[in-house]
């Protein structure tokens, strides 16, 4: 079984993620990627970017920044409601989310309710409810708190609340603001997309569950702007796009299963979540919404900027209609781990491999010498390895023997190890050991790149 404990000791004993600021006690919720995880993140982001944006001939890509102007964060109306009830249980002052705490036992609140109609539920169940911290059962009244991260970025006089800068808590309103100068500069014509991969922040209250819920994280969003009438045709189609897309991805059916909103905000058509089975059990992967025209004409009310289309064959003017596709790095990077890791008996011992799919392998090939000691081995396995690492992500290895070097590269999900020998400096071949299968072949050195590029399809 795949625990939450077993996917986090293995990435901090491995060098896929780390706590931040570890040698200080870490820094709650917020992670940094070792060597291996960001090759599998950046892998990630790889084959996200191709599948989105390049083979598609109608979305085309953006990288808007991190800081952008206030009133942008007024007109989106993070600034007045994005928030979560919180409440502080009065023994031990722990903080929690109020609709995390009914969740668990089994009441649904919705996030746009007001402070009255979140503590009407709250009081109503507050015998049900412990606090996950101390257990008792002494909390205070909830209270909106406001997730947007301030900061004093070219503020001089000290006044951070009348005069506030934000880290942004989400990738989109760089698109919606940025979408009248893709227009204007490119070809592209309703509909089209666009799409970005870039960092967000967001003051959670209980922000746990590794790498699921953390105060800074990376988000790749699409956002795809169509006619009003062909809103919900084209959201059905993103909708089948993104389920297959985590199928080819390598997650299972049997992990993934819709789950649409019962409550919607106002201007929203439509609103799914993919769900993932994580290690804690089925939670959201990605958000597909159908969401009107609300932000092209929000962001057009707040500006004065004129943000219709036109098109020039009909002569129709109207404010484009917005579908999107919303994950988490973060989270995709959860998932894949969950998904990897594989627990095998192998002659009475357990092998523990993290089985990634090809494309998302962190190292493609390691390259060993038989015995660190020898010379003419060692020599002989770093030519390879120079030759073999223009083209693929490889890795050279000589520490400790050679089963222990194979059990590290399969915790790390390496493809493919070469072991060069004393038959190898008479021979000119290697030994090439399959991660999944274990088997062992003898290939010519001259032949290794042509197989390797069988084997991942170059």
């Amino acid at each position: 079984m795949v625990t939450m404990e077993k996917i986090v000791s293995l990435a901090k004993r491995r060098g896929f993620i780390y706590p931040s600021s570890d040698i200080y006690g870490g820094f709650a919720a917020i992670y940094d990627y070792g060597p291996y995880g960001v090759e599998l993140e950046n892998n990630i982001k790889h084959v996200w970017w191709r599948k989105v944006v390049l083979q598609r001939e109608d979305i085309v890509g953006l990288d808007s920044a991190i800081f952008m102007h206030p009133k942008i964060w007024e007109a989106s109306g993070h600034v007045a409601g994005f928030s979560d009830p919180l409440v502080e249980c009065k023994d031990c002052h722990t903080r929690s989310r109020v609709d995390h705490l009914l969740t668990e036992i089994k009441i649904e609140a919705d996030e746009k309710m007001s402070e009255e109609e979140i503590n009407k539920i709250f009081s109503e169940n507050k015998e049900k409810i412990k606090c996950p911290n101390c257990g008792k059962k002494n909390f205070t009244d909830a209270k909106k708190f406001n997730l947007l991260v301030k900061s004093n970025l070219g503020n001089f006089t000290g006044n951070w609340d009348k005069e506030p800068a934000y880290l942004r808590g989400e990738t989109c309103q760089g698109i919606y603001v940025n979408y009248k100068n893709v227009l204007d500069s490119t070809r592209v014509k309703i509909p089209f997309g666009i799409a970005q991969i870039g960092k967000a922040f967001r003051n959670e209250i209980t922000a746990r569950q590794f790498l699921f819920r953390t105060r800074e994280f990376e988000q790749m969003e699409m956002q795809y702007f169509v006619h009003p009438d062909k809103e919900m045709e084209e959201y059905e189609k993103l909708r089948k796009a993104r389920w297959q897309y985590y199928l080819d991805l390598g997650l299972k059916k049997e992990h993934l299963k819709w789950n649409k909103h019962k409550n919607l905000v106002f201007y929203a058509k439509a609103a799914y979540d993919i769900n993932y089975k994580f290690p804690f059990g089925f939670d959201e992967l990605e958000g597909v919404h159908a969401r009107g025209n609300y932000d092209l004409s929000q962001h057009a009310k707040f500006s004065g900027k004129d943000l219709s289309y036109l098109d020039s064959k009909t002569g129709e003017k109207y404010i484009p209609h917005v579908i999107e596709s919303s994950v988490g790095v973060g989270r995709t990077v959860f998932a894949v781990l969950t998904e990897a890791y594989t627990e095998e008996k192998v002659d009475k011992e357990t092998r523990v491999v993290m089985k990634f799919p090809k494309r998302l392998a962190p190292i493609q090939v390691a390259v060993f010498p038989l015995l660190r000691n020898k010379p003419k081995l060692v020599k002989k396995a770093k030519e390879i390895f120079d030759e073999l690492k223009t083209g693929y992500t490889c890795e050279f290895d000589d520490n400790g023997n050679i089963g222990k070097r194979y059990r590290r590269q399969d915790e790390i999900g390496t493809f493919y190890c070469i072991t060069v020998d004393f038959d190898s400096l008479d021979n000119n071949d290697v030994t090439v050991r399959d991660r999944d299968t274990m088997k062992q072949e003898r290939i010519k050195i001259k032949e290794l790149d042509s197989y390797l590029k069988e084997q991942y399809g170059k």
